[in-house]
């Protein structure tokens, strides 16, 4: 399994993996030239994927899955609570697929679970991508670390999981405090040490994790990076999913 991530973070969010002959995007909230272009860098074809999988309704994940679908001609996989819930125009949509949160998804023989979380989305989900005996975690936008993904993230070989803010620069931050109280209750992101208590508990078995959807006000990769690093010490191989450009690609 081959997996980069085109861009992670509330600017827009895309993903790509690669599993035999099976080719998936999840999420799309970049324009379709800059997925187009980004995807080229590591000599891949978008027109080429088999499906895009929508994790959930907001904005910075899902604004352009309808010119994912018309203009590439990839086929959209989400839940009809999230379809619903989408606060943009989409445009027309002609090849849409309903799954149940919590359901799996088949592709020849790779295999995508749905994991539902408490994210305050309409109907959030995380993915685990399954293939050839490695399995790889998609999960940001979590809300809190809720038992069902304590209970994930050791069956997992690598993932890319949420590290969102720094509850100090949070806090000094220029965010109002009702943004603040959101970001940090249980249907909010996870911060840099919840992450990394995860990552912790979790070890023996990741091969490596990608820092994901780091906050560009209230967070930074340094920070990130030293605050796992703290926890989890200097040779455990973490990775980041960059805010504004494409990541090297990762082996599963």
């Amino acid at each position: 399994m081959i997996t980069f991530s085109l861009q992670s973070g509330s600017n827009g969010n895309a993903i790509y993996v690669e599993a035999g002959d099976v080719r998936l995007l999840i999420d799309a909230g970049i324009s379709g030239k800059m997925a187009q272009g980004r995807m080229r860098v590591h000599g891949r074809d978008i027109h080429d994927a088999d499906a895009l999988l929508i994790s959930h309704n907001h904005i910075d994940h899902v604004r352009c899955a309808g010119v994912f679908q018309r203009k590439f001609k990839v086929p959209i996989f989400m839940t009809r609570k999230t379809h619903r819930a989408v606060p943009c125009d989409l445009g027309p949509l002609n090849d849409v697929h309903y799954f149940n949160a919590g359901d799996k998804l088949h592709f020849s023989d790779v295999t995508v679970h749905t994991i539902p979380t408490p994210h305050d989305a309409a109907d959030g989900v995380g993915f685990v991508i399954e293939h050839d005996g490695k399995r790889l975690g998609v999960l940001t936008d979590l809300g809190h670390p809720f038992d069902a993904l304590r209970s994930l993230l050791p069956t997992l070989d690598a993932a890319y999981l949420e590290s969102n803010y720094d509850p100090h620069m949070l806090e000094a931050g220029p965010y109002p405090w009702y943004l603040q109280e959101r970001i940090r209750s249980t249907g909010g992101h996870l911060s840099n040490g919840e992450a990394a208590d995860l990552i912790w508990a979790a070890r023996k078995n990741l091969r490596w994790v990608a820092l994901a959807h780091l906050s560009e006000q209230n967070n930074d990769p340094e920070v990130a990076f030293d605050t796992h690093r703290h926890q989890l010490g200097r040779d455990f191989p973490l990775r980041l999913a960059r805010r504004h450009d494409v990541s090297e690609t990762m082996d599963v």
